[in-house]
């Protein structure tokens, strides 16, 4: 009987997390990386900069109880430190810098389910950029992007969920070598 308890109790929670999940379909990720960068080399990083572009000029897209550049480090730091790279203050073997922007004003093709017709409509859209610089060289070695829709009226929740997807798509692309 504890037995069916505990695996009705699972599948449930399955099935109750199947549910609740964020859309995701609409990101596109893409990287290049230098070939000739040694990524196995790397064990320290500084933050180099950071960016935020918001086209809003309605004010329809306001992040409640998000702050985007505090959530973007955090996952990114999260992501080196996977692969044993850690933040230092002095002398880092690469550098990290990101931007973030949102385009509310944004114009794109949508078919009509019923017409089979392309539309030219608003669909607001948003990018996080990454890059990583070679600290003695000063370029670039590794650069990726994440596109998709801005979700309207996303809560806090789905936001963080939909940039930390980004953000791990992103680097998977990182190469291990």
């Amino acid at each position: 009987m504890k037995k069916l308890l505990q695996t009705t109790s699972l599948a449930f929670i399955v099935l109750l997390t199947a549910c609740t999940t964020v859309p995701t379909q609409d990101i596109k990720v893409d990287a290049e990386a230098d070939p000739k960068a040694s990524f196995s080399g790397y064990k320290t990083y500084a933050w180099l900069a950071a960016a935020q572009l918001l086209h809003d000029p309605e004010g329809q897209w306001e992040p409640r109880n998000v702050d985007l550049d505090s959530e973007i480090q955090l996952m990114i730091k999260g992501q080196l430190s996977q692969r044993g790279i850690v933040e230092t203050s002095t002398d880092p073997d690469m550098f990290v810098a990101y931007a973030a922007g949102v385009d509310m004003a944004a114009l794109g093709l949508k078919q009509n389910p019923e017409t089979g017709e392309k539309l030219l409509e608003n669909i607001p859209r948003a990018a996080l950029v990454v890059a990583l610089v070679d600290a003695d060289s000063g370029y670039v070695i590794w650069l990726s992007e994440a596109v998709g829709e801005v979700q309207q009226q996303a809560d806090a929740a789905t936001v963080r969920a939909r940039i930390d997807y980004a953000v791990r798509e992103m680097f998977r692309l990182l190469p291990k070598n």
